[in-house]
């Protein structure tokens, strides 16, 4: 019996990087892209295990390519995809962010994120699970947060028409939506101050780590998830 495969997208650092560490512990083979930091990306090869891959989101043909690419590599389409490759911007109210900063925004998250998931939609294989990592700010609303949380809020709409029309395949389709986590992408331009109002935020008075986050998608990935299926799961600390 083949072992299952595992295509995580953004699987270099933070959230990404933890869930390709929990994927391969749950005994998943796992392949996982990324845009920078080649050095860094290849470190976390295994032999026959773990497996990295430069590329961009945005664009489509090299989206599919890693998809066709991966299948040579280890034999097997995927029986879970997983969609973490994101970037965020510095916050700033509405009438102060601009149209450049907006459109990386929608380039990445949502384009990027919709990319991989009309290939996912088509590749995984049936019985399987698509996984895609959006926020709890959809559901909490946040002072400069709205470009961002829109891109996201976007994300979770194709999720949850993805699993209408992916079920008759058994695929189940689910997102996770953390609070504030320990990551390059949260902690990029926050003061201390902002740090710990975004902790203060949980009743546990901290931030996430990306493991606590990894872990949810590792259950939703796993059989144990098996009548999980069009829901956005929200690992926030108490947030909301």
């Amino acid at each position: 019996m083949t072992q299952a495969l595992a295509l995580v997208f953004g699987g270099s650092r933070g959230i990404g990087a933890a869930c390709v560490q929990a994927l391969a512990r749950d005994g998943f083979r796992v392949a996982f892209t990324y845009v920078s930091k080649p050095d860094e990306s290849k470190a976390q090869e295994k032999a026959g295990q773990i497996k990295a891959y430069a590329t961009d989101v945005r664009d489509p043909a090299a989206v599919q390519g890693v998809f066709a690419q991966v299948a040579k590599d280890f034999g097997t389409r995927p029986q879970t995809v997983v969609v973490s490759a994101g970037i965020n911007q510095p916050y700033v109210p509405m009438g102060q962010f601009t149209h450049d900063n907006f459109r990386q925004l929608m380039e990445v998250n949502v384009f990027g994120a919709f990319n991989v998931l009309t290939e996912a939609a088509k590749d995984v294989l049936d019985g399987g699970s698509i996984i895609g990592i959006t926020t709890s700010m959809v559901r909490n609303a946040v002072p400069g947060g709205g470009p961002y949380t829109a891109t996201k809020a976007a994300v979770e709409s194709l999720l949850r028409s993805m699993s209408k029309e992916l079920g008759p395949r058994g695929v189940r389709v689910n997102g996770v939506a953390p609070g504030a986590v320990d990551t390059d992408l949260f902690n990029a331009g926050k003061t201390e101050e902002a740090k710990q109002r975004a902790a203060s935020m949980s009743p546990f008075n901290r931030i996430g780590r990306p493991s606590e986050v990894a872990e949810a998608v590792a259950f939703l990935a796993s059989e144990r998830a098996s009548w999980v299926h069009g829901q956005i799961i929200q690992p926030n600390g108490g947030l909301v």
